[in-house]
């Protein structure tokens, strides 16, 4: 029997299990807040390269803290970045718009500061030049309700540095014909690989140019991914919505 003060073995595994949980808990919020955080794709913008239920790593150091990439910087760093580096043009970015800045948005660099953005007839101009587009055929990956499963236009695009991605063409739409964008600087200007249907730097009101202070970090990779059947309440639909093709999968 023990005596009063006494700390049983009982009570001593107890203790050694809970600093063993609250060490990891504290690992994972520092890996969170800088090394890397998950995202959940809950929208069809960056179809045909993310999928709606596609669970993605992003990387919080590739472009350095900031205000939005390092939480506890919210408040402390109003602006500028700590070991910041430019993103590249064709990166897959997650970011804060100016006019949402509450909310996360994922979309692809198109342009850098100092560029001339333009869409004439669904195709991409940077300064004043057509992007290299090559016409791929139909798919069933960017589905749209208005439109036949299978009738998607796809094309593979290649930036002046080489990136090359899928896009998806729906038809004319009043995205596919905009005035010239002049990106100022220190911003950039994103868009949607499902050209028509993605809110992006096309639409001032809700993304228009992004300020480098409120990228959050690039996408890296698909950890997992499941499809519209998924739901936790059927735990069974796990397995049977679960996207094997996804998995692991390099976001280019």
């Amino acid at each position: 029997m023990s005596t009063t003060g006494e700390t049983t073995p009982a009570m001593s595994v107890f203790w050694d299990n809970v600093k063993t949980i609250l060490y990891a808990l504290a690992l994972a919020m520092v890996l969170r807040f800088t090394i890397a955080q998950p995202f959940r794709i809950p929208s069809g913008s960056m179809q045909p390269t993310l999928a709606v239920g596609d669970y993605i790593v992003v990387t919080k150091w590739s472009y350095g803290y900031g205000r939005f990439s390092f939480a506890p910087l919210e408040g402390l760093l109003p602006h500028g970045r700590l070991f910041g580096s430019e993103p590249q043009r064709g990166d897959v970015v997650v970011f804060r718009p100016v006019p949402e800045p509450d909310r996360d948005f994922i979309k692809r660099v198109i342009g850098l500061p100092g560029d001339r953005i333009q869409i004439v007839n669904g195709v991409l101009h940077i300064n004043g030049e057509a992007v290299q587009r090559e016409r791929i055929g139909e798919t069933a990956e960017c589905p749209d309700p208005h439109i036949a499963l299978g009738q998607v236009t796809t094309y593979r695009e290649t930036l002046p540095n080489g990136v090359s991605y899928i896009t998806c063409d729906k038809g004319m739409t009043e995205l596919d014909n905009t005035r010239v964008f002049e990106v100022p600087e220190g911003h950039y200007f994103m868009m949607g690989d499902d050209r028509d249907n993605s809110a992006d730097s096309r639409v001032p009101s809700v993304v228009g140019y992004v300020p480098y202070d409120n990228l959050v970090g690039p996408a890296q990779f698909v950890v997992v991914s499941f499809d519209s059947s998924t739901s936790l309440f059927q735990p069974w639909t796990l397995f049977t919505g679960f996207r094997g093709d996804r998995f692991l999968k390099s976001v280019e």
